[in-house]
């Protein structure tokens, strides 16, 4: 009770009721407590009663009806059944005040139900499962490589950002002034495309990569000749990539069976998230390239080269938490809650 009556800023009436009932245990009567506390008698009188029948219960406040409900269970129950199991007949989803029309309600009493129930028909998502038939053995292999790295090795994942376009706005860029956003042109003009081939290196995070016109598996093998001068001789190299047709040609294999340290695993089909670089390439895009502007390629190529060095000088790793069977349990529940809907 003496740390209710010490608050300071928050819940002030339980403080007031704490310092009656502590200034009544000093003896004091009820006058001469509303005296010391500037309360009116009447006051006092409630909460040392309150106080004696229910003791601490006493001095909180009881619950207070409110308003009734307006809005019966059937009502709400019609706007969660047609919010999920049809569409209005001009759209191909419901806004709150199409819903609103349609049962009879107001605008915001269909928000309230939409947001009680975690319904959001303004929203969609994408989704695409990969029909490799080695999907699993590929997962663990993978996983395994992020969380158990070998000994005396690196682990590289491996993959080319093609047909990064160099673009120049129509106008110049204004400047970002407060309360308004920097504005650009919604159109521009093309000066050509560069292909960055990038490895990141899974541990300290520092990245790889070389630059081409073009991305064929010519490009590809002088990538993997950059990588053989950059990592010690004394490492194997395990590299991760996906099923691109440059990285599997006779050329590729030829140098592969030539330099047998290096052992390629492959992603499966349709499945990028589980390359770590593509989170990387994702770095690139939204911190350099989306709101960049070069009048060339050399320009643009230029920038990327810088922007790696700078990401060189303070690599970040980005750690991989979730393990194969996670992963394989989470594609399971989806495949099943597909396969029920389908029902």
């Amino acid at each position: 009770m003496e740390s209710w009556a010490r608050r300071g800023k928050s819940a002030q009436a339980l403080a007031q009721r704490s310092r009656i009932v502590l200034a009544a245990a000093e003896g004091l009567k009820n006058t001469e407590i509303s005296e010391r506390l500037s309360l009116d008698h009447t006051t006092v009188r409630k909460w040392r009663s309150r106080f004696a029948e229910q003791r601490l219960d006493g001095l909180l406040d009881e619950p207070r009806p409110g308003r009734p409900r307006t809005i019966s269970d059937a009502q709400v129950e019609e706007v969660i059944v047609k919010t999920l199991e049809s569409t209005p007949k001009d759209a191909t989803h419901w806004s709150t005040r199409s819903m609103a029309a349609e049962v009879g309600l107001s605008q915001s009493a269909v928000s309230r139900i939409w947001r009680a129930f975690g319904l959001q028909p303004h929203r969609t998502e994408t989704w695409k499962l990969s029909k490799d038939p080695q999907f699993v053995a590929k997962v663990r292999d993978v996983v395994g490589l992020y969380l158990n790295p070998p000994e005396r090795a690196v682990v590289l994942c491996v993959d080319e950002k093609s047909q990064i376009q160099a673009l120049d706005r129509t106008a110049p860029i204004l400047p970002m002034l407060p309360g308004t956003p920097e504005r650009a042109t919604h159109d521009y003009k093309r000066s050509g495309t560069s292909s960055l081939y990038a490895a990141l290196d899974i541990s300290t995070g520092k990245v790889i990569s070389s630059l081409h016109a073009r991305h064929r598996a010519v490009e590809f093998k002088k990538f993997l000749g950059t990588l053989e001068n950059e990592v010690p001789a004394e490492l194997d190299v395990h590299l991760i990539l996906d099923n691109s047709s440059t990285h599997k040609t006779p050329t590729i294999q030829r140098w592969l069976a030539a330099h047998p340290r290096f052992v390629l695993h492959f992603t499966p089909t349709s499945s990028s998230w589980l390359n770590l670089v593509e989170r990387w390439f994702s770095e690139l895009t939204t911190k350099k390239l989306r709101r960049g502007t070069h009048r060339s390629v050399r320009q643009l190529n230029t920038d990327i080269r810088a922007w790696i060095e700078a990401w060189n000088d303070e690599p970040k790793p980005f750690v991989w938490t979730k393990t194969a069977d996670q992963i394989l349990e989470s594609v399971a529940r989806y495949c099943t809650r597909i396969n029920d809907s389908r029902h």
